[in-house]
């Protein structure tokens, strides 16, 4: 017999009755541990992750169903798995989330994917379908989270939005990234991290001026955007303990950016100042540049703090820009800030990249230059700290960043790095009662 539509919201309503728990005057479904079997692989650290390990863990016994695509909602499903959280992500069927095919591939996969899908469980499902729906329903009805970043009001048209799914489950947190956010005349626009970046000021600020805007390197209002997507989920977890009520958590990308642009909005409502691109100095903020050696390479200084401005100045011989009482405090500084920066600059051009960081180091100024990727996987700092991982992968091993924030008594860990597509599927739907046979029939239908 295949399982149809109708059979799954049986099984649904069968395992409600037998599972029903009350809290207050409500009813609630009991968190079940649907089939949820873990590979455990060694770290770079040398420490093995097993069930004992996991227990110690802030967010374990959470569950989290990750919904999202590519950027924004998967990272911040990996940020909860590294700490703890059972995470469910569910992919298309056949071809699963696109960042498996985003930048370097190895064995047809991305290796992004391994940092961004580590910990996590894949199932396929198709959420254009009634029956994949349903399936849906039933595993929100035993989480804690769900997480999506689809176009506000794709949930809604499939019946999984807020309003649907809190009343399924009033304990439910949901996390919904995306564009604009889920209410505004922008609602409806697609939006990506580029756009987003945009819109908050960023890249008008990126670049020098009167060039193109640039980019920073990576997907930053996307990542952002997680960031404080999971600090909502934080509270929202705080508050529920009190109400024991989940809620709706609205990020949009562009105000992730925006809520990064320090000052930008005071300045232009008191003296109508509108900040402008400056390369690689901070406006108002001086010393605080990138300065060329004469071997070529270039290095970052922040001497910005009256003290070690001084220092700075002293170090390069010119006691006359330390002692002078323009240059005391910052203010003075920003004013002059071509005059000190001209006087860095010529002083750096007398010596080699590493001669000059040492020599700053000697004064306390802090110093440093553009590290790549080559220059982090042997810095003997990220090597201490535990920031180089080595995990194992469906594609071998693989070094990968390592774990942040770092908690004294239950720090976070990697189990292992992004699952095959739908991996996990079968166990899955085999906890949630569907057996052999039904799960065949979805998967003849296309439905996993």
């Amino acid at each position: 017999m295949h399982a149809s539509t109708a059979d799954i919201q049986r099984l649904s309503d069968a395992r409600f009755a037998k599972h029903e728990v009350w809290l207050g005057q409500r009813p609630i479904a009991r968190l079940r541990h649907l089939g949820h079997a873990r590979r455990h692989e060694s770290t770079g650290t040398g420490v093995v992750m097993n069930e004992q390990t996991d227990k110690n863990l802030p967010l374990q016994g959470l569950k989290v169903i990750e919904m999202g695509q590519l950027i924004a909602g998967p990272f911040a499903s990996k940020l909860l798995g590294e700490f703890g959280a059972d995470v469910i992500k569910i992919e298309p069927p056949k071809v699963g989330d696109p960042l498996r095919k985003w930048r370097k591939l190895k064995d047809g996969t991305s290796l992004w994917w391994h940092v961004q899908s580590r910990n996590k469980r894949s199932v396929t499902l198709d959420l254009k379908a009634a029956e994949g729906q349903e399936i849906v329903r039933q595993l929100v009805a035993e989480a804690d989270i769900l997480v999506e970043n689809f176009r506000p009001g794709t949930l809604e048209e499939w019946g999984l939005g807020w309003d649907a799914l809190s009343k399924l489950n009033p304990r439910l947190i949901m996390l919904r990234i995306s564009g604009y956010g889920q209410t505004g005349p922008y609602r409806d626009l697609p939006g990506f991290g580029v756009i987003g970046e945009a819109m908050g000021g960023l890249r008008h600020l990126s670049g020098y001026p009167g060039q193109p805007p640039v980019r920073v390197g990576v997907s930053i209002g996307d990542l952002l955007s997680s960031l404080y997507g999971v600090i909502g989920v934080l509270l929202a977890l705080q508050e529920r303990n009190r109400s024991g009520q989940g809620q709706e958590i609205d990020v949009a990308l562009y105000e992730s950016v925006f809520a990064m642009m320090e000052s930008l909005v005071p300045e232009y409502d008191a003296f109508g100042y509108v900040r402008e691109p400056a390369g690689s100095a901070l406006p108002g903020i001086t010393p605080s540049n990138s300065y060329l050696c004469n071997d070529g390479a270039y290095v970052l200084i922040a001497g910005n703090g009256d003290s070690i401005y001084k220092r700075l100045m002293t170090l390069m011989g010119r006691q006359d820009l330390a002692d002078d009482p323009r240059f005391a405090h910052n203010d003075g500084r920003a004013q002059h800030a071509e005059l000190i920066d001209a006087a860095i600059g010529e002083w750096t051009l007398q010596h080699s990249r590493d001669e000059v960081i040492e020599a700053l180091k000697g004064a306390r100024v802090p110093a440093g230059y553009p590290y790549t990727a080559a220059d982090i996987v042997k810095d003997p700092h990220y090597l201490a700290r535990q920031m180089i991982e080595q995990v194992q992968t469906f594609a071998g091993p693989l070094k990968v960043p390592g774990v942040l924030p770092k908690l004294s008594r239950t720090p976070g860990r990697i189990g292992e790095g992004g699952p095959q597509l739908g991996e996990h599927t079968d166990d899955v739907l085999a906890g949630l009662g569907l057996t052999d046979e039904q799960r065949q029939g979805l998967r003849e239908r296309g439905i996993i």
